[in-house]
C-alpha cells in the first residue's frame, strides 16, 4: 500500500462548500454532513469500520446537485447493537427526520439492516453494499475481542488496515485506498474499539418487513474484505432485491467508482418514489438549507454596495481585471444588465491593454538599440586596438 498522499482536489472543494455538523445527543457525539433540499426524503449513508462521514463526499456533491438530500454520518461510539438502534433513532429525532432511505457498506450495511428490522416504520428502503447478515465469522476470526478496549491504538489501526487488500491497484482504486487509510488515521482508540466490538458482537438480521423490491444490493465483482459466502447469504435472503454489480471497485466503490455508484443510487431512489428537487439546488445556502428571500435580499444589498463603491466614469480602475458578470444561476426577476455600461467598460479595458502593449514594444526597441550600439562600440574598439599593435 502506497503512502497517504495529500487530499484530493475535489475533497478540498467539498470541505469548502459543505459544513460538518457536530452535535451531542445524550452521551453520544454525532458527526455528520447534511446537504441538499430539506423537502426531499434523505438518503443516509452509513460507513464501515474504516470509514467516516467524509468517505461519501462524492455522493453528497453529485446527488445534492441532482436535487437529492444526502446525509452522511459517522458511527458514534456505541458498544452493542441495542445501543446503536437507540442512538440512531434519537439522532433522527434530533434532526427532525422521520422516514429514511439507508445506504450502508460493510458494517454500515449490517447496522442499516438491524435498524430496519427493529424500526420498520422509519426505513423506507435499503441500499446494501459488500455487507452481511450475522457476525459469527468475524467473532471466530477475532478471539482477542474481549481485550479490544485495552489494545493500543496503533495495533487497532494496524488490524483494521490489514483487512484492506494490499498490492498493486489501478489508479482510481489505489486513490480510494489511500483516502480510506487517511480517514482511519483520524479515528481515536475508542472509536476503533467500539467499531470492532460491534463487528464481533453476537447479532444477526432477522426477517425484514420491508419488501425486497425496496432493497438494492450493490456489490463489486473483483474483491473486498467481506468473504464471498457472506455476500451470497445476503443475496439468498433477499431474492427479489434489485442487483447492481460493479465489475471493479475494490473495498470502496463509492470512492473508486463514484459515477456508477451514484447512478445506481439515483435509480434506486426513483424506483422507491423519491422525487428530486433540482429547481431548488441553486438556492441552497452553504449550511445545506433551502434558499430564502432573506439570502436574496442580502445578495442584492451586497451588489448595491459594490456598485456604489465603483469609481465614476470610464477611467481605469485600481484592478487590471475586467468586472465580473453575475452568474447564470441568478434569479430571473433580477433587473437586466446595462449593456451600454458593459460595452463602455470593455472598450476602456481594450484601450488600456493597447497602451500597455505599445509601452512594452517601445521598451523592447530601446533595449535592442542600446544592446546593438554597445556591441558596435566594443567591436570597433577591439578592431582599433589590434590595428595599433
Amino acid at each position: 500500500m502506497k503512502g497517504v498522499s495529500s487530499a484530493p482536489g475535489d475533497y478540498v472543494y467539498f470541505k469548502s462548500q459543505v459544513p460538518l455538523h457536530k452535535i451531542p445527543i445524550g452521551t453520544k457525539q454525532w458527526r455528520y454532513y447534511d446537504f441538499g433540499p430539506k423537502t426531499v426524503p434523505p438518503l443516509i449513508c452509513i460507513p464501515g469500520i474504516a470509514g467516516t462521514a467524509d468517505v461519501y463526499y462524492k455522493q453528497i456533491m453529485a446527488l445534492s446537485m441532482k436535487g437529492y438530500r444526502v446525509i452522511s454520518v459517522d458511527i458514534p461510539r456505541v458498544w452493542n447493537y441495542h445501543e446503536w438502534i437507540q442512538a440512531f433513532e434519537k439522532f433522527l429525532d434530533t434532526i427532525d427526520v422521520h422516514h429514511v432511505h439507508l445506504y450502508g457498506t460493510s458494517l454500515g450495511g449490517f447496522l442499516a439492516q438491524l435498524f430496519a428490522h427493529h424500526r420498520p416504520r422509519r426505513v423506507k428502503s435499503l441500499v446494501l453494499s459488500n455487507t452481511y447478515l450475522d457476525t459469527r465469522t468475524f467473532a471466530a476470526a477475532m478471539p482477542w475481542a474481549p481485550f479490544v478496549s485495552w489494545t493500543p491504538s496503533f495495533l487497532l489501526k494496524r488490524y483494521v488496515l490489514t483487512g484492506i487488500r494490499d498490492g498493486p491497484h489501478e489508479p482510481f482504486i489505489a486513490d480510494s485506498v489511500d483516502f480510506a487509510v487517511s480517514q482511519v488515521e483520524t479515528l481515536s482508540k475508542d472509536d476503533l474499539a467500539s467499531r470492532l466490538t460491534l463487528t464481533v458482537d453476537a447479532a444477526s438480521v432477522g426477517s425484514l418487513p420491508l419488501p425486497d423490491s425496496s432493497i438494492t444490493i450493490m456489490d463489486t465483482n473483483d474483491y473486498c474484505a467481506i468473504p464471498q459466502h457472506l455476500k451470497d447469504e445476503l443475496t439468498e435472503r433477499y431474492p427479489e432485491a434489485r442487483r447492481a454489480y460493479l465489475k471493479t471497485g475494490g473495498d470502496f466503490p463509492f470512492l473508486s467508482r463514484p459515477d456508477e455508484v451514484n447512478l445506481h443510487l439515483q435509480l434506486h431512489l426513483r424506483r422507491v418514489g423519491v422525487e428530486p428537487r433540482p429547481e431548488v439546488v441553486k438556492n441552497i445556502s452553504k449550511d445545506g438549507a433551502d434558499g430564502t428571500n432573506s439570502s436574496k435580499k442580502k445578495t442584492d444589498e451586497e451588489n448595491d454596495d459594490r456598485n456604489n463603491n465603483m469609481p465614476q466614469g470610464s477611467g481605469s480602475s485600481s484592478s487590471d481585471q475586467s468586472p465580473a458578470l453575475p452568474e447564470s444561476s441568478g434569479s430571473s426577476n433580477d433587473p437586466p444588465l446595462p449593456t451600454d455600461t458593459i460595452q463602455l467598460q470593455s472598450s476602456s479595458m481594450d484601450n488600456l491593454v493597447l497602451v500597455q502593449l505599445a509601452g512594452e514594444v517601445y521598451q523592447s526597441c530601446v533595449l535592442f538599440t542600446l544592446c546593438y550600439c554597445t556591441l558596435v562600440l566594443v567591436h570597433s574598439g577591439g578592431f582599433i586596438s589590434r590595428q595599433s599593435v
